[in-house]
C-alpha cells in the first residue's frame, strides 16, 4: 500500500493534470477507481446512445463495456471475436460517427494535452472529429510532463507491449524499444496530439487514480 506521501503526489499530479485539462477546454476529472470511472461514465452517456470504442486495454480493464452492453447501449467495437477484416474497418468507419466516442489514451501531459500514436488512424480519427460526444479515460500511468516524455513513453512502453499482446513481429517486440522501422505491422504511423478541446466536440477527460493499460 502507498504511503501517505506517495498518495499526497498521485494525488497533486493529478489535480495539476485536470486543472490543465479544463484551461485546454476539455471537461475533466479524477476518480478514485476504475469503477468510479464506470459510475461516471454512465453518467455521461445517454442509455440510447450508439457508442464507438477503439481497442483499449483501459477500458477493457474497468470492464465498461459488460456495462454499457447491460444497460442496452449499442456498442461498435472492432475488437469483438469472430469478425472478418473487413467487417473490422466497417465498425471503425461506423464508430466514427457514432453518438459517443469511448476511448483510452496513450498519454496525457502535465499541461493538458492529450497525445496519441495509432497504426489505422481509427481512434485518432475519431478524437479529433466525428462524434457528437468523446470521452477520454486514462490511469495515472498515462501521465507524463510533456509531448516529448509523452511520445517516449508511447514508443519504448505502450507500442512494444501493445504489439506483444497482438502478436506482432515487429522490431520492437524483439528490442522492447522503439527502432522507427518500416514493419509492415508497425502500429506507429499517425501522431495526434490533441492541445486544445476540439471546436466541435463535447470532450470530457477521465483520469483514474490507479495504473490501468499500457
Amino acid at each position: 500500500m502507498a504511503d501517505e506521501f506517495v498518495i499526497w503526489h498521485r494525488k497533486l499530479t493529478l489535480g495539476n493534470a485536470v486543472s490543465s485539462l479544463e484551461k485546454n477546454g476539455f471537461k475533466s476529472a479524477w476518480v478514485e477507481t476504475g469503477a468510479e470511472a464506470v459510475q461516471k461514465i454512465l453518467g455521461l452517456i445517454p442509455p440510447g446512445a450508439v457508442v464507438g470504442i477503439p481497442g483499449s486495454s483501459t477500458l477493457k480493464e474497468i470492464n465498461i463495456l459488460e456495462a454499457l452492453k447491460k444497460r442496452g447501449n449499442k456498442i461498435l467495437h472492432h475488437g469483438e471475436p469472430g469478425l472478418s477484416e473487413q467487417e473490422k474497418r466497417a465498425i471503425q468507419r461506423s464508430a466514427m460517427t457514432a453518438d459517443v466516442f469511448l476511448s483510452g489514451s496513450n498519454a496525457i501531459t502535465l499541461d493538458g494535452k492529450i497525445v496519441n500514436i495509432d497504426g489505422v488512424g481509427n481512434r485518432v480519427s475519431a478524437l479529433s472529429f466525428g462524434p457528437q460526444k468523446t470521452i477520454v479515460v486514462a490511469g495515472i500511468n498515462k501521465i507524463v510532463e510533456n509531448t516529448d516524455d509523452a511520445l517516449n513513453r508511447i514508443k519504448n512502453i505502450a507500442a512494444p507491449i501493445n504489439a506483444k499482446r497482438y502478436g506482432l513481429d515487429t522490431p520492437c517486440v524483439k528490442t522492447g524499444y522503439c527502432t522507427d522501422c518500416d514493419s509492415p505491422q508497425r502500429i506507429c504511423n499517425i501522431i495526434n496530439i490533441i492541445s486544445k478541446k476540439p471546436k466541435a466536440s463535447d470532450f470530457h477527460v477521465i483520469l483514474v487514480n490507479q495504473e490501468l493499460g499500457y
